[in-house]
C-alpha cells in the first residue's frame, strides 16, 4: 500500500525545511491559512514558534485537529455527563 504522506518544502523562520504529512493535512492547513488571509509558510512558522514538543509535523497534524475540535459544540470539550434514567 502506498503512503500518503507527501514531502514539502516550506520557508519557516526564513529557512527552507522540508516537512511530511499526509495529504489530507496538508489540504486543511493550507485552507485555514487562506482563511485566516496568511500564506502557508506564514501559518507553519507560527505554528513552529509556538510548539513546546515534539517535530513539525506532529506540530502541524496536532494545529489542525484543534483547530477543528474548536469547532465543535462545548469547544471540544467532552459533553457533560448525563445522570437521567435511559429507557431501555
Amino acid at each position: 500500500m502506498k503512503s500518503s504522506v507527501v514531502k514539502r518544502s516550506v520557508i519557516v523562520g526564513g529557512h527552507k525545511t522540508s516537512v511530511s504529512l499526509e495529504e489530507p493535512f496538508w489540504r486543511e492547513v493550507k485552507e485555514i491559512a487562506r482563511g485566516r488571509h496568511m500564506t502557508l509558510s506564514e501559518l507553519i512558522s507560527t505554528i513552529d514558534s509556538e510548539r513546546q514538543l515534539g517535530n513539525l509535523s506532529s506540530a502541524i497534524r496536532l494545529f489542525v485537529l484543534e483547530f477543528y475540535r474548536r469547532q465543535l459544540p462545548g469547544n471540544g470539550e467532552p459533553a457533560p455527563n448525563d445522570d437521567r434514567p435511559h429507557a431501555a
